[in-house]
């Protein structure tokens, strides 16, 4: 496949998407609280309540099947307690970051499919972090959902690149499109735009490591975003590719697992879909 000529690198697609979607006052003052290490749940909670959209999704998130917990939560203090200061941040942060592109309408890509793309990705990824006993397994879940969100600068930016690169077909993967017209992959492009605005590092390093033939994994967390990435492009795009596509044994058993383990991830987060879609889309925000 022939490359183009690359005007612009990751850095300069995130610069000039820094400047058009912004994150939520409420975001960045949590980040802050959550830095502050004299900060209380209750003053990290209070942010979250002067935002009726924000406080309204952390409630609902934390009644969903995501967690199952018996008893329904009624406050962000509560949830706050239950599921933990960071953890919460953590779905503040996908909520703020897919809110922040709510207002992208167009017909380059298909938006229902790529975020159906991302909550497959962090859904298969909370599933093996709680599996093999990761800490706060929504961050894995954050990685997943946001892995790919440089794909939506550029539709933005320079939607013909975007719309050549989502022509996609059985012999032709996603990431093998980015290379030949960008020059790199839309998850560069993804950490360029976290480091602008000042995301934790655990949150844009596993996404730096998102393909495998790039860059080598350096901890379980990587290993597990690169398998949640292949088994959800697969998982996604069924009708171009098998679900064990291009990976083998190594990529699972790397982490102890088995292939009936990563099948029964498949089978939860197909269970969970559409419930994840409705928390996660943006689609789902236009009530606020």
């Amino acid at each position: 496949m022939q490359r183009a000529q690359y005007l612009m690198n990751a850095k300069d697609y995130a610069i000039n998407a820094d400047d058009i979607f912004v994150l939520p006052e409420a975001v960045v003052k949590i980040k802050q609280l959550i830095d502050d290490e004299k900060a209380s749940m209750y003053e990290i909670a209070e942010i979250i309540n002067y935002d009726p959209a924000i406080m309204s999704q952390v409630l609902k998130i934390s009644n969903s099947a995501l967690y199952k917990f018996p008893n329904t939560i009624t406050t962000v203090s509560k949830a706050i307690q239950v599921i933990g200061t960071r953890s919460v941040y953590d779905l503040v942060l996908a909520y703020g970051i897919a809110n922040a592109f709510k207002s992208l309408e167009t017909d380059v890509i298909d938006l229902e499919r790529f975020w159906e793309r991302g909550v497959s990705c962090g859904l298969l990824a909370k599933y093996f972090a709680e599996e093999l006993g990761i800490k706060e397994p929504e961050r894995l879940f954050v990685c997943g959902l946001l892995h790919n969100l440089g794909e939506l600068v550029v539709v933005k930016l320079n939607p013909d690149i975007a719309r050549t690169s989502s022509a996609i077909n059985a012999d032709i993967r996603p990431l093998e499109l980015e290379l030949a017209n960008l020059g790199f992959s839309y998850a560069e492009i993804t950490v360029e735009l976290m480091k602008l605005w000042g995301l934790p590092v655990d949150i844009y390093q596993p996404i730096k490591r998102t393909h495998p033939s790039l860059e080598e994994a350096l901890s379980r967390e990587d290993q597990i975003l690169q398998l949640s990435y292949v088994l959800s492009v697969n998982n996604v795009f069924n009708e171009h590719y098998a679900i064990h596509a291009q990976f083998n044994s190594q990529t699972y058993e790397c982490l102890g697992l088995e292939l009936e383990q990563v099948d029964n991830a498949l089978d939860f987060t197909n269970l969970q879909l559409i419930s994840a879609m409705a928390l996660f889309s943006p689609s789902s925000f236009s009530m606020y």
